[in-house]
């Protein structure tokens, strides 16, 4: 069961829609589902949103922005889950994948950090690295030392597109995330979608031959 709902982003303007910030726009498709507004919590060190009566959870759930870098991200985690009593399988962080494509995303439990700063301090910071992983794929630049300046950047309208189904599709599964039903939550996720039906055959009727119709005669050539 998640209570803890985690964006992982940049704060500021110069950042809202670059990839690195693929976090944020989850949590704020989130709040909107939810009708949550998010307000800064500076015992949390981020944009907070509390919820008492969201659709299939048994009691209040938070939705959390961190504003402290994506650095010091378990800086603003660490203190709510401690004051709340919010254990690390009951968080889900959302954040961007590299190693995805954008239209791509995965749903997972533990694991490690990938290189994700974000997810490296958490784990830090919580002391475990059981809580939850959506990752949503921004695709790769193709090289290492180029990946800094690509989360940095604003994707092309067609990738954000991409990104934005993903969040969509994701939020059909909040629902069961919420009464605790993960197994059904990741089933929900990495479904794909239905293969389009094979065509039926024409029927021999419909494959005939139609024959123009006789044309007929001027009235003068009938007559005897």
């Amino acid at each position: 069961m998640i209570r803890l709902f985690v964006g992982l982003g940049n704060p500021g303007t110069e950042y809202e829609h670059t990839r690195h910030n693929a976090g944020f726009w989850w949590v704020d498709s989130l709040a909107r589902k939810l009708g949550a507004s998010l307000q800064i919590e500076r015992n949390y060190f981020g944009l907070c949103a509390r919820v008492n009566n969201a659709p299939g959870a048994p009691g209040p759930i938070w939705l959390l922005q961190p504003m402290t870098f994506m650095n010091l991200s378990g800086k603003s985690v660490a203190p709510l889950a401690r004051f709340f009593k919010i254990a690390p399988e009951e968080i889900l962080a959302i954040h961007d994948e590299l190693d995805l494509e954008p239209g791509q995303m995965k749903f997972k439990q533990g694991g490690g950090n990938g290189g994700h700063n974000g997810l490296k301090d958490m784990q830090a910071q919580l002391g475990s690295a059981n809580f939850w992983r959506l990752r949503l794929g921004i695709g790769h630049p193709g090289h290492k030392d180029e990946v800094a300046g690509y989360v940095l950047r604003k994707p092309p309208l067609a990738e954000r597109q991409l990104v934005d189904d993903c969040i969509d599709k994701s939020m059909a599964s909040v629902e069961l995330m919420l009464s605790g039903q993960m197994d059904k939550a990741l089933a929900k996720i990495h479904a794909k979608p239905p293969r389009p039906k094979p065509a039926k055959p024409a029927t021999p009727e419909a494959t005939a031959e139609v024959k123009p119709a006789t044309k007929p005669q001027p009235l003068n050539e009938r007559l005897p």
